[in-house]
């Protein structure tokens, strides 16, 4: 009796492990797998005020906030991230490249609440992006409790980081299309 043997690409166990871990966001970093449990609470309301506060102005300028869509990385040929809140330009379906991600210039800005894979939203992520051109990224470091800044890509590396610590808020360069400063204490907290 012949066995016959088939090795999983990194894409195949991804697409397995999403089917088999409902609520998981799986994500191929530099051509790793990585897997996240569902957020808490106070992740959530992180992401839901700066919709609920500046959705608005964003529609007026022709772009959208939107949590978790994929973001199709140059990293690596099956690698995506799927961001926790993205500014994207409006018509962002008309870049629809595979798996639900979308093409990365329709990205306007990315925010990442850490959570259980803080290093990933520190290290791979912020390299990923870069190299994806993604104007802002922005990380609420729970961990650190800090919020980081990184703006400017080039070559594959953002050329700008700030950093910015409670009490103080986080001025968006107005490039990314729509004129937004965020608190800190928001961003960190989930909530006033």
């Amino acid at each position: 009796m012949a066995v016959i043997l088939h090795e999983t690409t990194i894409g195949e166990a991804a697409d397995r492990l999403s089917r088999e871990l409902p609520g998981h966001r799986v994500e191929v970093l530099q051509g790793r797998l990585t897997v996240t449990p569902p957020a808490d609470g106070s992740h959530a309301l992180a992401l839901s005020w700066p919709i609920e506060e500046f959705g608005k102005d964003a529609r007026a300028a022709g772009l959208r906030f939107v949590q978790t869509i994929g973001l199709w990385l140059p990293t690596g040929p099956e690698d995506y991230a799927i961001p926790d809140l993205s500014l994207v330009d409006a018509d962002f379906r008309d870049a629809h490249v595979q798996k639900n991600c979308y093409a990365p210039h329709v990205f306007r800005m990315v925010l990442e609440v850490t959570s259980s894979n803080w290093a990933d939203d520190l290290g791979p992520k912020v390299d990923c992006y870069a190299q994806a051109g993604v104007p802002v990224y922005s990380v609420a470091d729970r961990r650190h409790d800090e919020v980081l800044l990184y703006t400017d890509p080039r070559n594959g590396v953002y050329r700008k980081r700030e950093t910015y610590k409670r009490g103080m808020p986080v001025p968006l360069p107005e490039s990314i299309g729509v004129s937004l400063e965020l608190p800190v204490d928001r961003l960190l907290n989930g909530d006033d």
